[in-house]
């Protein structure tokens, strides 16, 4: 049960980081805007394990906009 969940935790977390990476990143830290692809691929990792906390982060800069 335990590896199912980090699966399903894993998998949420890189398809969410794809999508952060490409759309979110820009709202939650407004000087990643015009970052590289390069760093996009630096972070892509670190966000997939983070997911929550971005998602969170993410929201929570749309709600205020």
């Amino acid at each position: 049960m335990f590896v199912n969940l980090l699966g399903v935790y894993a998998v949420i977390g890189i398809l969410f980081s794809i999508a952060f990476v490409t759309i979110g990143i820009s709202r939650v830290d407004p000087v990643a805007k015009d970052s590289t692809v390069g760093f996009r691929l630096i972070v892509l990792p670190g966000a997939a394990l983070l997911w929550p906390v971005l998602l969170r982060r993410w929201v929570g800069k749309g709600l205020r906009s």
